[in-house]
């Protein structure tokens, strides 16, 4: 006769899988209504029916509306980490792997335009940008460090100063993308192009502004 604490750590996960499907369920029904809708006016009713749960379930998975701005916050480092680890990495000089990796960045908000501006906003709204680990200015700096130490970057530059400056670069090419849609159930492209933006910003950073002084130059 099987003894109960024998069953007892499979019970256990079993449960912790399904509340995990269930969670994934109410998120993916969050991420469906907020594309469409926005942030500010999907509300967690709308979501729970959506999801086909009560209202008061909702908050078993999320404490509150709010954390699902972290929960996508979190999916695309994962997404991203994901995309930069399916890359080979060897051979490749520090323009070419920060150039990859805006490319990334693009993509990941290219699949799903109303929804990136929908999140952004929330993520903004919510004082993210100020209170999270800068998650992506150290993937930045790690790729500069790399550099440097292969003799492809200056001994005196600092990486960290390099990733939170290319951070600031990816959100401003960002705020500046997604400002083209007036709201986002009337979302349509206008032109704007993300990933154009994020590799003329990147050009700025890696070859400067300032013009080359020939032996001709005349400051006039």
């Amino acid at each position: 006769m099987r003894q109960p604490s024998d069953a007892g750590p499979a019970v256990t996960t079993r449960r912790a899988r399904n509340k995990e499907r269930a969670r994934e369920r109410v998120y993916a029904s969050a991420m469906t209504l907020i594309s469409q809708k926005g942030y500010a006016d999907t509300s967690v009713a709308e979501i729970a029916e959506h999801a086909d749960i009560a209202r008061g379930t909702f908050f078993n998975y999320f404490p509150r509306k709010e954390a699902l701005v972290n929960a996508w916050a979190e999916q695309r480092r994962a997404r991203l980490m994901c995309r930069l680890g399916s890359r080979p990495q060897r051979g490749l000089g520090v323009a070419e792997a920060l150039r990859a990796c805006m490319s990334d960045l693009g993509d990941l908000n290219e699949e799903d335009p109303a929804l990136s501006m929908a999140m952004l906003t929330a993520w903004v709204q919510a004082g993210r940008p100020l209170d999270e680990e800068s998650h992506l200015g150290a993937i930045f700096s790690g790729i500069v460090a790399a550099g440097r130490a292969r003799g492809e970057v200056s001994s005196a530059v600092d990486p960290g100063l390099v990733g939170e400056v290319l951070r600031d670069l990816y959100l401003g090419a960002l705020y500046r993308w997604i400002r083209q849609f007036p709201a986002v159930r009337e979302y349509r492209p206008l032109g704007a192009d993300l990933q154009a933006d994020l590799q003329q910003a990147l050009d700025l950073l890696l070859n400067g502004v300032a013009a080359p002084a020939g032996p001709h130059h005349d400051p006039r």
